[in-house]
């Protein structure tokens, strides 16, 4: 029987993405996906500046940009299309370099990272191949799988299982954890168009507080457009299917475009749920994206979670793997991600129900509400700042439980000399973000381990940062997180 050191099973973002950081490593897996190829309906659309990072990371930057729309925030809009609150994002590069969201079509995203994932020989991805059961013992896993084309069965045996098999997950069944109903359950009807006609709109997300029927509009690609709205009670996405039922609901954007100039990509049914699975892992088998945990869309998180997850998780198991770390510290992983995965639920959760709730009693309260909202301290970085909260307390999050830290946030990516950033220099590994000169000894302990050294320069962005976190040194893990941040150097023993 055939061993490697990982299998993952599923092929979405955040598969072949856990795929591309471990083959960066120089960990060999085998990814199992159950279709033939790309699945080709489009369904994540947008992306935030920290995960806009991870691609870079994975040497998607060019690719990335090419593919996708930096977007304006957020419109809020009245059922006669008024504006009744504007929240706009910097679309020029923020903290990470790059604009503070973005827009795309999830296939074309994916075929950029099949493609990027094929220049690693380490690396095998294996379509038509459905994953049947997982049985684990002391020493690995063994992976049964049906290759869905010659219906002939097989099997493989890991040191490590990730599941990134969504949200009907196999892998999350094999490990009997359960998802737990945070509270929010509603169907909606999501619908994509192509057309070459322009549409003439604001370059942002369009919130559609209407009480008979709550709707979004966003554009997401030079011809692509996507429409979400809440369904009624008996309806079903077959009852749209056809542009001349469609044309009423979208018509409020699209104006006076002949109907036979919009092209329905797809319309389909689906239900936003806020879900999180009760574990995330069992000895050596790992949940990663839509297995873990169900975000509402209001937010555009739910895939960059998935991508979260593999970024925390794939430098921790590569240094296990290779010995470099005790395989005690895999149980961050959960620690770390799940605490925040229910952190941005909840704040999706806070927001739909804000946008979509209280039919004609809470129009009436958006109404007036609204247009003020600019004006209540904090709303407006609530609503257009990308940064996540910070990463819970752990073995890698040293954080002190009444005092201002660093500690669990992304480190800026920022300029450091020339076009050089932040990633450009730290390069996958720890590094030591520090605002003072180490000694001579300091810095070949710093080389000695591994560690990137990079200084933060008096005025600079990076200075700044610690600054404000009353810190003159930053331990920075692989994956971009502060490890510990305090006033001196960190012994190393």
């Amino acid at each position: 029987m055939r061993a490697v050191p990982v299998v993952i099973v599923g092929a979405g973002p955040a598969g072949l993405t856990a795929a591309t950081l471990l083959a960066q490593y120089g960990v060999e897996c085998l990814i199992l996906e159950r279709w033939e190829s790309i699945y080709p309906q489009p369904r994540a659309v947008a992306l935030d500046d920290e995960v806009h990072r991870i691609l870079a990371r994975l040497g998607l930057r060019d690719e990335f940009a090419a593919i996708s729309r930096p977007h304006l925030g957020l419109r809020l809009l009245d059922r006669d299309m008024r504006v009744l609150a504007e929240f706009r994002r910097d679309v020029a590069e923020g903290r990470h370099g790059y604009p503070q969201g973005s827009l795309f079509d999830q296939p074309e995203l994916e075929a950029i990272l099949r493609r990027n994932l094929a220049r690693y020989p380490t690396a095998t991805l294996r379509g038509n191949a459905e994953v049947t059961a997982l049985a684990q013992d002391a020493d690995g896993v063994r992976v049964e799988f049906t290759d869905n084309a010659s219906g002939e069965h097989e099997s493989v045996r890991a040191a490590y299982v990730l599941g990134c098999d969504g949200a009907n997950s196999l892998t999350r069944a094999s490990i009997c954890a359960t998802m737990q109903d945070l509270g929010f359950t509603q169907r909606w009807l999501v619908i994509d168009v192509v057309t070459e006609a322009d549409l003439d709109q604001w370059e942002g997300v369009h919130q559609f507080s209407d009480p008979a029927r709550a709707g979004t509009y966003m554009r997401v690609g030079k011809t692509r457009y996507r429409w979400e709205f809440q369904l009624l009670h008996g309806e079903t996405a077959d009852d749209y299917r056809d542009m001349a039922r469609l044309h009423p609901l979208i018509s409020r954007w699209t104006g006076n475009i002949p109907l036979a100039e919009l092209e329905v990509i797809r319309a389909a049914e689906y239900t936003f749920r806020a879900q999180l699975a009760d574990r995330w892992r069992d000895r050596r088998v790992f949940l990663l994206g839509d297995a873990a945990h169900l975000t509402p869309p209001f937010i555009g998180q739910g895939m960059c979670a998935g991508l979260r997850d593999a970024m925390n998780l794939a430098w921790k198991l590569a240094g296990v793997l290779d010995g470099t770390l005790p395989e005690a510290l895999l149980d961050t992983y959960e620690i770390e991600r799940r605490h925040h995965a229910r952190a941005m639920i909840k704040l999706a959760k806070f927001i739909g129900t804000a946008m979509t709730a209280g039919g004609e009693v809470g129009n009436i309260i958006r109404r007036a509400v609204a247009p003020r909202l600019h004006l209540v301290p904090g709303l407006t970085d609530l609503a257009t700042d990308s940064q996540t909260p910070p990463l819970q307390r752990s073995d890698l999050v040293i954080r002190p439980r009444l005092r201002r830290t660093l500690a669990g946030r992304l480190c800026p990516n920022a300029i450091l000399d020339g076009d050089r950033r932040f990633d450009d220099v730290a390069s996958g590994r720890f590094a030591i973000v520090t605002s003072h000169e180490p000694s001579a000894t300091e810095r070949a302990d710093i080389e000695r381990r591994g560690a990137a050294l990079i200084t933060a320069e008096p005025g600079s962005q990076l200075h700044q940062w610690l600054r404000t976190g009353g810190a003159r040194v930053a331990v920075v893990r692989p994956d971009g997180t502060v490890l510990s941040a305090g006033r001196q150097l960190p012994t190393c023993d």
